[in-house]
């Protein structure tokens, strides 16, 4: 086959494609939501640097602000409603320094179909953030989501709310506390976050427990899914 062939058979990503690097696909977006194929006005590129240069993003940054490493690399992208024709950017972006890998959604920018239309409570709490942020760890990284956020409260799947100062408290039993894995995951992102060479053996001085206890707990969080697998060679 000539390379000619080989060029026409495999197509290169165009830049308007906003499924093109993989971060949002239409298999994330809930029933009712849609990916549009290009950016709003029929944008031939993609407009995400150009959307943080009017936002700031790329001012903190050119400013050495200590969060580059969390600012950087997010990209915008445009999604619609379809029963109201509501448009939607949101900006995606990896989490450097999360364990697990994650991606999150770092900035909304919300549009009534017609211009000048109000925005209501309503309508803001139909966007659904965490079902799309969910949809697209569990796909790149085979992860399941182990909690989400309500203000500065960390809401656990049995509805219990914790602070974040709450992950570095002894864990208790796992046959009496509600969500213990969940807590395990939790704790062991936390302590890897921070740059713990063996979370595993922090976990198990915090509750007091045999570090064979508190890795039989992290090998279990992550046989549920909670936890990313374990690097060869890598401690806790």
């Amino acid at each position: 086959m000539s390379d000619t062939l080989v060029r026409m058979a495999l197509p290169t990503p165009t830049p308007w494609d906003q499924a093109a690097d993989g971060v949002l696909t239409r298999g994330d977006l809930p029933t009712g939501w849609h990916l549009a194929a290009r950016f709003p006005g029929e944008r031939a590129d993609d407009v995400s640097d150009e959307i943080d240069r009017i936002l700031g993003y790329d001012d903190q940054m050119s400013e050495g602000d200590p969060g580059e490493s969390e600012t950087a690399d997010g990209r915008w992208r445009y999604i619609e409603h379809e029963a109201t024709a509501t448009r939607v950017m949101i900006r995606l972006q990896r989490q450097l320094y999360a364990t697990p890998d994650e991606v999150r959604i770092t900035g909304v920018i919300y549009l009534p179909w017609r211009p000048g239309d109000p925005i209501t409570s309503h309508l803001l709490r139909e966007l659904p953030t965490a079902k799309i942020e969910a949809a697209i760890n569990k796909r790149l990284f085979a992860v399941k989501r182990v909690a989400t956020m309500m203000g500065n409260k960390i809401v656990l799947p049995s509805g219990r709310k914790i602070s974040d100062h709450d992950l570095l408290k002894p864990l208790g039993n796992p046959k009496q506390v509600p969500d213990f894995y969940e807590l395990v995951a939790l704790q062991h992102g936390k302590l890897s976050g921070q740059g713990d060479g063996n979370p595993s053996a922090t976990m198990a001085e915090i509750s007091g427990v045999a570090l064979s206890t508190a890795q039989g707990w992290v090998a279990k969080a992550r046989r549920r899914g909670l936890l990313p697998p374990g690097r060869r060679g890598r401690a806790g």
